[in-house]
């Protein structure tokens, strides 16, 4: 089992890159120990002494951590995130995808420009986010404001501004002349 190790620009954060998919699409992050009734690999990574979040991207895995060293860390992670996958359990036992429209608050006139800046951010911003070892989840639009919450190794770094402001918001700005701004959800 061969998983590759890259940081990423959250020096707080480092991907995981794993040989094959873990998930068929979408995300899905965890913080929490109560939360991981859906994954005993979130619930094992979560146990060790500094890890604060683990987000699973399609073929990969970034870990966030808090104060000790990546080299004190690392070990530990990639025996565990090896004998789960080695044991041919699943890494998520059922996965609700909060990638619909559905799920994002809108006005129903504003339709058309949500389903344009939907299309946007899944083929233009989330792939590139995606090499950072991160995810950008679309939120709500109002009055030509666009809400993005960034997820895995995107949350809590330090170019997180930098990445929403000249980055996706230009990006958005460019392509739906109805975007006026970005901003952050937490």
């Amino acid at each position: 089992m061969f998983i590759q190790t890259e940081t990423t620009p959250n020096p707080n954060s480092l991907k995981f890159l794993l040989e094959n998919d873990i998930l068929e699409s979408g995300s899905i992050e965890f913080s929490q120990i109560s939360d991981c009734s859906e994954s005993s690999l979130a619930k094992s990574l979560l146990q060790i002494d500094g890890i604060e979040k683990v987000f699973f991207g399609q073929n990969f895995i970034s870990i966030n951590k808090s104060e000790y060293a990546w080299d004190q860390l690392k070990a530990p992670i990639l025996k565990i995130i090896s004998d789960h996958l080695s044991s041919g359990e699943k890494v998520v036992n059922s996965i609700t995808s909060n990638e619909s429209l559905s799920s994002i608050i809108f006005q129903e006139d504003d339709y058309d420009v949500v389903k344009v800046i939907d299309s946007v951010l899944s083929s233009k911003v989330k792939p590139a986010i995606a090499q950072d070892g991160g995810d950008v989840q679309f939120q709500e639009y109002k009055e030509g404001i666009v809400y993005l919450q960034l997820k895995g190794s995107c949350a809590g770094c330090p170019s997180a501004t930098l990445t929403l402001k000249n980055g996706i918001e230009n990006l958005l700005k460019n392509k739906v002349p109805e975007v006026m701004r970005v901003e952050q959800v937490l």
